[in-house]
């Protein structure tokens, strides 16, 4: 079995690391290098940056900040927001970025996500699909972009597989009704996006407890677990983390 890994997440608001609920209401929580240190510090696998004003202020990525992270950053480094062409993720990758997250953008071009990963490599491309539920569709999700304001008719699971068929090398799902909920992530959503495609997924939005993360990761078969407030708060541990799921049969990297 693959090893899970776990990825703490920073979203950024002008220039500093802030967290809310279902993408609201939110609180600082911190310096965007400091937080990148520590948490490399204390074993993360992966780390996420996300610009997430970035879209609905109709901007590019804050590329000084991600240069700031990257340089204290070890290990494999996502960033997203603001990226509405190849040469937007070109200037991230630049930047110190591993990986560039596009989420609106990509479903308004979806073509983006077949030019990034013929220039750069499925590996380094990652769609972000920001998710809510809607009965009325097929799989019972519905996409949501810029920032998840807006509501756009089309399934969640289909636009995955699309994505996957466009080249991109990771899906990164974020259920609106979870995020920073704390109550857990969304395992239906989850197990559909793994019965639908290939390429690992990240569970994003709602890890509240080591349960939520150990849920994740044996009932939704994610490959990544993703959270931030628990991290930032210090409700949760890395390493503590890691030991847990360890403990409970999940292949981690202590």
């Amino acid at each position: 079995m693959s090893k899970v890994l776990i990825m703490p997440c920073l979203d950024i608001k002008e220039g500093r690391v802030v967290k809310g609920v279902r993408f609201i209401d939110l609180i600082d929580a911190g310096d965007p290098v400091e937080c990148a240190s520590v948490y490399c510090q204390h074993g993360a696998d992966e780390l996420a940056f996300l610009d997430i004003t970035a879209t609905i202020e109709k901007r590019k990525t804050t590329l000084n900040v991600v240069e700031q992270v990257a340089k204290v950053t070890t290990v494999p480094f996502t960033v997203g927001g603001g990226i509405g062409s190849v040469s937007d993720a070109e200037a991230v990758l630049a930047a110190g970025a591993d990986r560039v997250s596009i989420s609106s953008a990509a479903f308004r071009k979806p073509a983006l996500i077949e030019e990034a990963a013929k220039l750069f490599g499925s590996q380094r491309v990652v769609a972000a699909i920001d998710v809510d539920r809607n009965p009325a569709l097929p799989s019972g999700y519905e996409v949501y972009i810029d920032g998840g304001n807006t509501a756009t008719g089309k399934d969640a699971i289909e636009w995955a597989r699309e994505l996957e068929d466009r080249g991109a090398g990771f899906i990164l799902p974020t259920s609106k009704t979870c995020d920073g909920a704390k109550n857990g992530y969304d395992i239906p959503l989850i197990q559909g996006l793994k019965a639908a495609v290939k390429v690992p997924v990240v569970a994003s939005g709602g890890a509240g407890k080591m349960e939520h993360f150990l849920e994740a990761a044996r009932d939704g078969r994610a490959d990544i677990l993703l959270a931030a407030s628990v991290f930032h708060f210090g409700e949760i541990k890395i390493g503590d983390l890691k030991r847990y799921l360890a403990s409970n049969g999940v292949n981690v990297i202590l």
